[in-house]
């Protein structure tokens, strides 16, 4: 029998032990997975890690703090049957008109599922005003869905020709175009190095403080042409690595996503119940660095009993046939 490639030996070390008294179900798992995709036009990923890491069993009370297009939550309903409540939040209210109704005709009907709009910043306001003090399991995926992106007037892509708004709560805040209007040059090169490591952040300051900017195709057109004009010689791919950082950076400003992030990061411990677990899906530096350094903290304070030592990402295939997936991390932590 050949021997294992590190890399799946490496993925195997990393995954949680099984829960006491629930086997392993990895083939249900990736069925549960498989027939989500098929139903929902957003495209979990990660989703079999996720399911094997929260190992959900019948009667689980699971909270999905970021629903989104609902895939994760999909495919952990018939793993929660019978007797389970899936608790599901999402900060924007289309998000959550879309994918209410698939999940409650999906649900089996021994499952309750409760969908609320509401941040995870408020996680433990937003359970308790569903009925559920604490879960067995919590999901937590930071980022963008195929919705968000596909949808040319949220100005969250840079192939769209929308307004340049970006708020997953289209009702509160300031847009991203009112962002950039009221920042100088050197406060938004900060503002790309802290939330997208941007190389060229200085420039890129540079150029999109010089006039207004208020459609996503003007923010992408000002950073391609300023970068290709710029001197530096950098490729195609480069430039548009540079540009999506932008965006990132720019949403990430938004939303105030790395304050929200903390704040459910300090809450979690009260949400579980004792033997319950978390994971959370990064897909940018910032956001992996506190997440681990939570958990880590959380296992130095017996808080949690065990957490991810290393993140757990994508298999090359799904990179491949999603490329939103080459960026994403997948940690994972332990009540005690």
């Amino acid at each position: 029998m050949p021997a294992e490639s590190p890399r799946h030996h490496d993925r195997i070390q990393i995954f949680p032990p099984a829960r006491t008294g629930v086997p392993r179900a990895v083939a249900r798992h990736r069925q549960a997975c498989a027939s989500a995709a098929a139903d929902s036009p957003h495209r979990p990923l990660l989703c079999p890690e996720v399911l094997r890491c929260l190992h959900p069993a019948p009667g689980d009370v699971i909270v999905d703090a970021t629903l989104g297009g609902g895939g994760h939550a999909a495919a952990l309903l018939p793993l929660i049957a019978p007797g389970g409540h899936l608790v599901a939040l999402d900060l924007d209210p289309q998000a959550l008109e879309v994918a209410t109704p698939r999940l409650q005709a999906r649900a089996p009907s021994t499952v309750r599922v409760t969908t609320r709009h509401a941040s995870f910043r408020d996680l433990s306001h937003a359970m308790q005003q569903c009925g559920v003090a604490q879960a067995q399991s919590l999901l937590v995926d930071l980022g963008i869905s195929q919705m968000h992106l596909d949808d040319q007037s949220r100005g969250f892509h840079f192939t769209g020709v929308g307004p340049l708004d970006m708020r997953l709560d289209p009702s509160r805040g300031r847009t991203a175009a009112e962002w950039l209007a009221s920042l100088d040059a050197p406060a938004l090169a900060q503002l790309l190095e802290d939330h997208a490591d941007e190389p060229h952040a200085r420039l890129i300051a540079a150029l999109l403080t010089r006039a207004p900017v208020t459609t996503s195709h003007a923010l992408e057109r000002h950073v391609r042409l300023g970068l290709e004009a710029s001197g530096l010689a950098l490729t195609r791919p480069e430039i548009k690595r540079s540009i999506r950082r932008t965006f990132q950076a720019l949403r990430i400003a938004v939303n105030d996503e790395l304050a929200a992030l903390e704040a459910l990061l300090r809450q979690l411990p009260d949400c579980l119940v004792p033997g319950g677990r978390v994971c959370i899906l990064t897909f940018h530096s910032g956001e992996d660095r506190r997440v681990a350094a939570a958990f880590d903290e959380g296992r130095r304070h017996g808080v949690y009993s065990r957490v991810a030592r290393t993140p757990i990402r994508s298999l090359k295939a799904e990179t491949r046939a999603d490329r939103r997936a080459a960026a994403c991390k997948l940690r994972w932590a332990i009540r005690a």
